[in-house]
């Protein structure tokens, strides 16, 4: 545990952050919550750890038992697993149960369409995945979707329950011909999502990245095509955590569900909420945001 720890502070992004920060890093992964070691970024894969938290945090608001959470990418597995262990951690902290959903050919990637697939970064047969023992590895309430992605995830959404919306997922599929496909699994009824669903976008990084090829690319369109579904950039997400310079903080982004029945049912109340004014005097001059 300590050595994981003492690696995590002495990487390059950590060792640029405040040292008295660090120091409380050492606290937290000692007596800290789950919550806390996330806050943190002490537990890995630290955009799964970030999102599947989110995503309880939004379902415990609206009363939703269990989340749905994706994974596009799967190749050997080791990120699914690590979803599963985080859940689990979520679990206990939040209460809110998760099915964890990955999706995969399960023969490795596809030959590249063109250009925009990136064929001088990924080719066919890269990142296969050793079924047998990965499906055996899995517990009860994550499963693999194993085949070609523009045709599982139609039939998926489909048949998945309204009771147990998707709430986070991670795009980890290399090529913009499978990133767009992939995104169709926006394409069902609102209520099949929660009203902001946190995605993680793996490969934007590289100089060879951009928006017109790769995942980028299937972002743009994907918003240029859909009117109520739109995926955007966590502009402030930097500015809320604790450690402020991490490369994955840029990968994170929400799909917002504009039609969600969360986003267009107007309620009203008949207690208004209020600013003070510290310039005036008068009777109820007083800042209440409570509602009945």
């Amino acid at each position: 545990m300590f050595g994981k720890l003492v690696k995590n502070i002495l990487s390059y992004e950590r060792l640029t952050e405040p040292l008295h920060l660090n120091a409380a890093a050492v606290l937290v992964k000692l007596f800290g919550s789950i919550r806390e070691q996330i806050d943190f970024d002490l537990i890995g894969r630290k955009q799964y750890a970030y999102g599947i938290l989110k995503s309880a945090d939004y379902a415990k608001g609206m009363g939703i038992d269990i989340v749905s959470i994706i994974e596009f990418g799967v190749a050997f597995g080791g990120g699914l697993l690590n979803m599963v262990e985080i859940a689990n951690k979520v679990t206990k902290e939040t209460g809110i149960k998760f099915n964890i959903y990955g999706f995969d050919t399960g023969q490795g990637m596809a030959p590249p369409l063109d250009y925009r697939d990136h064929p001088n970064l990924y080719g066919e047969g890269d990142f296969p995945m050793n079924f047998d023992k990965l499906s055996a590895a899995l517990p009860e309430n994550a499963k693999l979707v194993i085949g070609d992605v523009e045709e599982t995830v139609g039939k998926f959404t489909n048949e998945l329950p309204s009771t147990e919306p998707i709430g986070f997922v991670s795009v980890d599929i290399d090529y913009y011909s499978s990133a767009k496909n992939a995104l169709k699994i926006f394409n069902d009824s609102p209520e099949k999502y929660l009203p902001i669903t946190v995605m993680y976008f793996d490969d934007i990084h590289l100089d060879w990245h951009n928006q017109w090829c790769g995942e980028l690319l299937a972002i743009k369109e994907f918003n240029e095509e859909n009117r109520f579904r739109k995926i955007d950039y966590n502009r402030f997400f930097e500015h809320q955590r604790i450690f402020k310079k991490t490369r994955w903080l840029k990968h994170m982004y929400l799909c917002h569900i504009l039609d969600h029945p969360e986003r267009v049912t107007i309620k009203v109340s008949n207690k208004k909420r209020t600013i003070k004014n510290p310039y005036l005097k008068f009777d109820c001059n007083v800042t209440d945001f409570t509602k009945e």
